[in-house]
């Protein structure tokens, strides 16, 4: 007797759907994830001896200043140097409220000129408690 064959199917996975799992698990993770902000500018602080002023209670205003020259006001960097920009992203930042201290963080090797152009922004605006970040010189003896 003759017996027929079953004819064999070809086992085989198929992986499109593995591929589209995979990918969709990848943009989940992409949208989801906290990055760390990377827009922290690199300072070189000049040095200066003295004690810290007391910490007030409300939060205040910083001003960065970089060696180029460039601005941030309170983490957010300015689309470019002139005062007029800076104003704004000030009255911005403190809605009006002259009162807060300022502090104004530059770089030893910004131009004098912009460390001056905040210092006169911030006087047009009104603001009265102003302070300017340094660092404790190193003691080498």
């Amino acid at each position: 007797m003759q017996f027929r064959r079953q004819p064999r199917e070809n086992d085989s996975i198929n992986l499109t759907p593995l591929i589209d799992v995979v990918f969709l698990l990848l943009i989940f993770f992409m949208v989801s994830t906290t990055f760390t902000k990377e827009t922290h500018l690199s300072i070189d602080l000049p040095e200066a001896e003295g004690e810290p002023s007391a910490q007030e209670a409300r939060e205040p205003l910083d001003i960065l200043i970089t060696a180029e020259g460039d601005y941030s006001v309170n983490g957010r960097s300015l689309m470019n140097a002139k005062i007029a920009t800076l104003r704004s992203a000030l009255e911005k930042a403190s809605g009006g409220d002259t009162q807060l201290p300022l502090t104004i963080t530059a770089d030893a090797q910004a131009p004098h000129e912009s460390v001056v152009r905040a210092m006169d922004a911030a006087g047009q605006l009104g603001f009265v408690h102003l302070s300017i970040t340094t660092r404790r010189p190193d003691t080498g003896d």
